[in-house]
Parts: structure tokens; sequence; C-alpha cells
């Protein structure tokens, strides 16, 4: 493995991360755009030939066959040739008569996707050249996009016969108790189809399962163009045979993506698990097509980079899969995940075992919590849709530094709207709204000079003034105003994480990360009482970071219903740890050096409720007491309600084990990389008023640096706000760790 890249690749909503280390041990740190382009600016356009400014040092022809286009748009012309200085010619045509101007910004568009792309630079080859041996994680938002944005395959719902409305009845849950006109969102699947037979509660054969009629229809819709199937059918978490069969029909017919609920979610409810098959099949050739294209670029067809590992992707449970055994459902907090991870590790270093995550990028925030292991909800909403699957618990908000601000009836607005990859923000000069990141540029808190894409601080100025247009007060009063609203927001998500399952922030160090989380986060810590920030090395790019302290996990899952004095804990616990641990054994090519089962999990009620506690026994032994089982849920019950639970009888509602391999810290060797000189730069900032500070260069810094608020630390890709009150130190892991003192 030392003598492979390492690539951890994290593709967002507006950049793509990654960090590679390569055979030497060196690190790189890459941030593209997840449109798969990289920004330039046009720096020579004499008739001597053309030359581009890129970040990034590239070899001679690296960005031939590459588009390239003004931000304001046009038919991209193709770059003939490349030489290492960032001289090149341009092919004849194209271009609908835009003229290359100095001074210009530009775009350098990929055929490639983005982490392919991200791969690429760090590895220094071009286009038609095989990428090196490597070992590549990768997260991704692909699938949550594509069902943000309704971007999936068309679905068709085979449901048992006389529940066709199954999904659109739904639960009955109405967000907006009080709303007269209730606006029901359209389902995810485009067709929904009974099939005849049946089995009992018990999973007993009370009708044979429909073949030929099934057949019938599967050929017919077909022959209309639909791929993906999602099987749904009454009381298959028992007895799987009708959903196995009706799966095996729909393939030979030409379905391409089938997704059986049982097989995804065997549980008692067939509302959400007909969702999460619903979901599973919509989202199949998004994600999935995805990870294909991205495997056949990285490795030129094969199964893996030269003599290198299968590529991985994280799941939403922030474990590691490989691309064959990854189910889309799976994919929907894979991003969110690996930021979270990275927090903990980060948490971890600097001496702290109990922090919460702050992953503020470019389009939304996802806050978790962290207390010396993960949370974990196994049944989430994203969008419109529910899905039953493992997923680490984090609370996501609309709020990032992409977040279009405006005014609605004389009130300030930030979000949920984004300007995305683009155009972006205003100041990216590509002709976007006014967002949070403008409003920091405009107060002060990002040096244009530092940061890591070409700055129009004008546009930003114009787009401001043209939002507060007609509103009275002072234009940085009311600039201070929207980051007010987005912190607001971004606070009271936290406030869920902690204060509302019962745990106090104060308790808690905030790791600030993402593109942007340094800008807002001694604000945000302020208002909820917080002490200490920790901004780790590599902030901006976290998520990617914590694919490598990431490991291969399985969740083995059992539906339970029985009593407490019926339900045999024990044994099914450690009939559960074999079935996750095989599935490990199963993962071709992985490492299994250290894998053990890490987690059991007991979900209990008071029998009649519908709400379940978790207790987690430390082995199979314990939880086959039944009165050890019993004290745990009561402390459980105690802390969560404030008081005992009643004499009344225990439910076993499921079990879930989770093995896993050992974990590995990830290594970032920056030996290479020498420490410039601290530069005594002041920068004037918005605190409620403008005050000056030391404007610090982060790789000058070193362990033991103290300085008091107000001050700035700048770095490549993120920049990091001390406010008043707040003291500025680096630890022994070159984190920044700001306290507060007053």
């Amino acid at each position: 493995m030392a003598s492979l890249w390492q690539l951890w690749i994290d593709t967002g909503g507006t950049f793509t991360d990654c960090v590679a280390t390569c055979p030497d041990g060196s690190v790189q740190c890459i941030k593209v755009l997840s449109s798969g382009a990289v920004r330039a600016r046009v720096m020579s356009d004499s008739r001597d030939g053309l030359r581009l400014e890129t970040p990034f040092d590239l070899p001679g022809g690296f960005f031939e066959g590459y588009g390239l286009a003004p931000l304001a748009g046009g038919t991209p012309m193709r770059v003939e040739t490349w030489s290492a200085d960032g001289s090149c010619r341009l092919a004849e045509g194209g271009g609908d008569g835009w003229v290359l101007e100095r001074d210009l910004v530009v775009e350098l568009v990929s055929p490639e996707n983005a982490p392919i792309l991200a791969a690429r630079i760090a590895t220094g080859r071009a286009l038609g050249e095989r990428l090196p041996a490597c070992d590549l994680r990768l997260a991704t938002t692909r699938g949550t996009n594509a069902l943000l944005e309704r971007a999936g395959s068309r679905t068709v719902l085979f449901v048992t016969e006389g529940f066709t409305d199954l999904l659109l009845i739904g639960d009955q849950a109405r967000p907006d108790i009080f709303a007269l006109n209730i606006e029901r969102p359209a389902p995810l699947y485009e067709r929904a189809v009974e099939v005849g037979g049946r089995l009992d509660a018990g999973g007993r054969e009370l009708a044979p399962l429909d073949e030929e009629g099934l057949r019938a229809a599967a050929r017919a819709l077909v022959g209309k163009g639909f791929r993906a199937a999602a099987v749904a059918l009454m009381h298959s978490y028992r007895n799987p045979v009708h959903e196995q069969r009706a799966g095996d029909i729909l393939r030979s017919a030409g379905f391409e993506t089938v997704s059986c609920s049982a097989e995804l979610a065997p549980l008692i409810k067939i509302v959400p698990r007909a969702h999460t098959a619903v979901v599973d099949a919509y989202l199949g050739r998004a994600v999935g097509g995805y990870l294909e294209t991205t495997r056949a670029a990285l490795t030129g067809g094969g199964g893996t980079a030269g003599n290198g590992v299968a590529p991985r992707v994280m799941t939403s449970a922030g474990g590691l899969a490989s691309f064959s055994s990854y189910r889309p459902k799976d994919s929907l907090l894979s991003g969110p995940a690996g930021g979270v991870v990275g927090a903990a590790a980060a948490g971890r270093m600097s001496g702290m075992e109990r922090v919460i995550g702050f992953d503020m990028g470019g389009t939304s925030t996802d806050v978790s919590r962290y207390d010396g292991d993960f949370e974990y909800n196994f049944e989430f909403r994203v969008g419109d849709a529910t899905v039953v699957a493992p997923a680490l618990a984090i609370e996501t908000v609309a709020a990032g530094g992409g977040s279009i601000c405006g005014v609605d009836h004389g009130q300030l607005k930030v979000g949920p709207e984004s300007a995305g990859a683009r155009p972006g923000p205003a100041c990216y000069g590509a002709g976007g709204p006014l967002t949070i990141t403008d409003v920091n540029l405009l107060l002060g808190r990002i040096d244009p000079a530092s940061f890591g894409l070409p700055i129009d601080i004008g546009a930003a100025e114009r787009r401001a003034a043209e939002v507060l247009a007609g509103l009275g007060g002072p234009e940085e009063q009311l600039l201070g105003g929207f980051l007010q609203v987005a912190n607001e927001r971004m606070a009271d998500a936290i406030r869920r994480v902690s204060i509302s399952r019962g745990y106090d922030p104060a308790d808690y160090a905030l790791v600030s990360f993402g593109g942007a989380g340094g800008q807002h986060a001694c604000a945000i810590a302020s208002e909820l009482a917080m002490h200490s920030v920790i901004v780790p090395v590599d902030n901006s790019l976290l998520s990617a970071v914590g694919l490598g302290h990431a490991v291969l996990e399985r969740f083995a899952h059992r539906q339970v219903l029985e009593a407490l004095d019926d339900a045999r804990i024990g044994a099914s616990i450690e009939e559960l740890e074999q079935e996750a641990l095989a599935d490990l054994v199963n993962e071709r090519g992985a490492n299994l050096e250290g894998a053990a089962v890490r987690r059991r999990i007991v979900r209990l009620r008071l029998k009649g409720q519908e709400t379940a506690l978790e207790v987690e026994p430390v082995s199979a032994t314990e939880a086959g007491s039944t009165g050890v089982i019993t004290a745990l849920f009561a402390d459980r019950y105690r802390a969560v309600y404030g008081y005992p639970p009643p004499e009344h009888p225990i439910e076993v509602e499921s079990i879930r084990v989770l093995a896993a391999t050992a974990p590995a810290a990830a290594k970032m060797d920056r030996r290479s990389a020498a420490a410039p000189r601290a530069r005594k730069l002041k920068r004037r900032t918005w605190f409620g008023g403008w005050r000056s500070g030391e404007l610090l260069n982060r790789e000058s810094l070193a362990p033991g640096f103290e300085l008091a608020g107000p001050c700035l630390v700048q770095e490549r890709h993120s920049i990091t706000v001390v406010e008043p009150g707040w003291k500025l130190r680096v630890d022994d892991a070159k984190a920044l760790i700001l306290s507060r003192v007053s």
C-alpha cells in the first residue's frame, strides 16, 4: 500500500476536494469545481500566443482536449496544445465571437467527471493517459442531488394487489398541520402496478404469485422505456420468496435496476420499506452509472487501477464499501458522513473526545455530535423521500457560503436557494447573485489576494447595492444582518443534535471545517455558550480527510417484535455477528486485519408504544441476561424522559450488529512543505463596527503560537475569523484552538 497513490475525494454541491498521498509519502490538497472545471485567468492574449494562469503546477500537454470558455458562457473552444508555463493554442472554430482579453477569467472544462479530474491533477496524468495504481476512496452527493433535483430514472413500483395508492396515501403526516391547501409532492415512481399473490402476517402463502400477469406487465413497460423497478409486497419481511421471484421475472423482462424492499429494509412497516425500494431503484442509474464511469476512467475498464486495490465509496453510515456492493440508498449522506468521521478524528488528535462537527460548505451546513462513538439514525428523510438505512445522525440546514441573500418585504433573507458551482457567488465573476461569501468579502472577512479562485470585488459590491437598495441604515449593518440570520439558522441545527437530545453544547468543542466554516465558527460558538473551537489542518477538505480515517463496515439487522422474556436476544446477536463478519469477508480485495464486531444495538420499547430506545450491551452474553437489558433500558429511559419507566412489559423491536475493520489513523506527511515567514499584515474587518486585526498566514504558525483576537488566519482554501473576545492558539497537531475569554 505504501507504494500506491492514495486518493481521498469528496464531491460536494460546489467543490470537489481531493487529498492525494504520493508514493513517496508527500501530500497534495486539491480543490476543483464539482462541474468538472478549473478556473484560470488570461495572462497574455498577444499575437505571440495565449497564456493562462491556473492554480496548479501541471506538465505540458495536460489540458489538451479540454474545453475553454469564459464564465459568462458560450460555446467552448478546444485546447489543442498546452505548455507547462500555461501557453496554449485553441482549435479553430467555436467561441461564438467571444474575445479572450487579459485578466478575463475562464474555465477549463474536463470531459470527465470531477473526481477523475482531481485524480489527474494530483498525479499529473493528461487525458488519454492511464491513471497510476492507486487506492481510491470516494464520497459523493450524486445520489442526493439526483433525488432533490428529480433527475433519477423512470421508475415503476410493483406492489401487492389492492395497494397501488400505498405511497400516495403514505402515513398521513402533515408538515404544516394548519395548512388549508395541502400540496402533496409527486411520487418518485411514474407507474404503479398491482401484483397478484399474497402472504399472511406470518409469511405463509395465501395465494401464489401471479407470474404470468407480472411478466406481461413487465414486458409492456420495458417496451415503453422503463428500466428501473421497485418491488414492495405485503409481509415480505417475514418471507421474501415472492419478492425474490418477482425480481427474477423483472430482470429477465429487461429491467436493469430492480430493488426489492425485503432485501433493502426487512421491516414490518411497508410504507417506509416501499419508499426505500423506490429511492434505491430511482437512483440506480444516477449512482451506479456514475460509479461505473469513475471506475472505468480509473482502471481503464478493469476492476483495479493497475496493481492497485478495488476503489471504495463511503456510505451514509460513515463506512466504506466496494463499488459493486454499494446500494444507491446508502449514498444519500455519503459526503457529509466523511466530514463526521474527519471531525471525530480531528477532535481526538487535539485531545478532545466530545465534539460537535460544524461543516459549512458552499450549498449547505451539516452538523453532528460525537461523544466517543458515532450516533446513528436508521430511518431518515432526504427531500420528499423516507429511507430505511443506517446513517450517521446529521442535521443539515440550507445555509452555506453560496446561500443567496435577499430582501423579502423588507426582511433580510438567506437561502435556502444557493448559487451552486455555476454561476456561484457574485464575486466569482460569472454573474451570480449576492451570497454569504460576498457578504464576508465585503465585510473584510476574506482576503481576495489569497482566495483560491479569482475574485471580483466590484461584482459583489454591485450586487449588494442592488439587493439593499431602498433599505435604511448603513450598508455594513445590513450586510452584518445577513450573517446573523445565517448564524442563527446554523446554531439552531446544532441545538437539534445537542440540546433537543439532552446534551449541553457547552460540554463539547466545536470542530469547524468546510470552506466557509471558519468565518462563522466563533459567532456560532458564542451563540451556544461553547468555549472552544477546533479548526483542524486542511479544514476546507476535512470530508476528504475523513475518508482516510474510515473503515470497512457492515450492519446486520433483524426485526424481532417479541416480549423481552421471549426474544432470545443473546442467540440472535450471535447469529447477526456471524452474518456481519461474513459480509466483511465478501469484500473483494479488502484488508480485514482487526475485523471484529464493534457495536450491538438493541431497540426496546414499552409494549404498546411506537417509539423505541436504543441500548448497547457489550457482548452477546450480556445481551442474553434479561436483568442486564432491563437495567440498561431503565437507565436510557430515565436519561431521555427524566423519570424511571413504569412497571410494564418491555418489547424488543429490533437488533442490529455492526462489524468493522480496525481503525487506522490516516498519515499525512507534510515534511516537503517549507513554512514561509510570518507576514505582518493588518486588515479591517467588521465586528459590529470596523476593527483592525492581523492577517496571518496559517503555514507560518508553529505549535505554541498564541494571539488574542481580532485576527484572521488565511490558508489556501479558507479563512478563519478570530473574533474579539476569543484567543488563538496552535496546538501540537497544528490545529487552531480558539478559546472564548469573554
